[in-house]
């Protein structure tokens, strides 16, 4: 059966779902996205998902065109229309076709796309395997709005990651204009050395990944001490482990990162860590318990 998805409220095939060539998200990229996934039937962190999505419209100016809109319904309505219990969801939100340049006109009406396809998560071999990760040569803004919100923007983070696996690698991470590492091009990065967790600051131009929230509120569960810091590409020999976090891999060992000079950067032994399988039981656990 063909895939349906929910645009504007109304639940079609795929194949027939249209949006406006004048659609301000695909003229101007003038839109966000939240990517989800789903167990059991139950949408892990809805909530929190949905308080980004809101709190980022209201930064950009969507958040009127969003009012009337239950989204939280409507992701669950894809769910259950394509018969799914564990998949990967998208729920993208833009300006919508108002007829004038952005910012000239403000009775827009969003337009809404969720979509939910099935997905198998990636086989514990890889989990035991690990990411490497490079160096991009693209850079986050620390002081840029668009580095903190989930945007369709998102050209900056699709030629960093074809930057990594054009190189090889699984992952790019991106450092800011000062120099510091700031996240991976569809991920946040966290360093661990002798059993505490180095992560980037809010402050160094990073998306704050709920995934990442997660994790700093598991450690913390875990007695694990966690600190945001400024990391640099030069740091990383010290660290012993590294991992990788996002709503749909969950959190993936990074075993090791390649400099611009082509040196790489091993972490401990070279396969995950003891502290990073600690988190990875955790959040599995937190998973199991909120979807049962």
């Amino acid at each position: 059966m063909e895939e349906l998805v929910c645009l504007n409220g109304s639940l079609l095939p795929r194949s027939k779902a249209r949006i406006s060539a004048f659609d301000y998200g695909f003229l101007y990229g003038y839109g966000l996205f939240e990517t989800m996934r789903a167990y059991n039937g139950k949408i892990f962190l809805l909530g929190r998902h949905l308080k980004r999505l809101f709190e980022s419209a209201e930064l950009i100016g969507l958040d009127s065109a969003l009012a009337d809109t239950d989204l939280e319904q409507a992701c669950f309505d894809v769910l259950k229309a394509n018969n799914l219990k564990d998949a990967r969801m998208r729920l993208t939100v833009t300006r919508g076709d108002a007829g004038a340049f952005p910012g000239t006109k403000q009775d827009a009406v969003a337009s809404v796309l969720i979509t939910a396809t099935a997905y198998t998560p990636l086989p514990a071999e890889a989990y035991e395997k690990g990411y490497r990760a490079l160096i991009s040569s693209f850079r986050r803004d620390s002081g840029s709005l668009l580095s903190g919100l989930k945007s369709t923007s998102y050209l900056l983070s699709v030629l960093a990651k074809k930057e990594a696996v054009t190189a090889g690698t699984d992952e790019a991470l991106l450092l800011n204009e000062r120099g510091s590492i700031a996240e991976g091009s569809i991920s946040n990065v966290f360093f661990i050395k002798q059993g505490e967790l180095f992560t980037p600051t809010v402050e160094s131009g990073i998306l704050p990944g709920i995934t990442r929230e997660t994790v700093l509120e598991l450690a913390t569960g875990s007695k694990i001490r966690a600190t945001e810091a400024d990391i640099g590409a030069e740091d990383l020999p010290r660290f012993d482990e590294a991992f990788l976090t996002n709503s749909v891999l969950e959190i993936m060992p990074l075993v090791a990162v390649r400099d611009k000079a082509g040196k790489t950067v091993s972490f401990g032994s070279g396969k995950p860590g003891e502290t990073t399988q600690r988190l990875m039981s955790a959040y599995r656990e937190m998973v199991a318990q909120e979807t049962a």
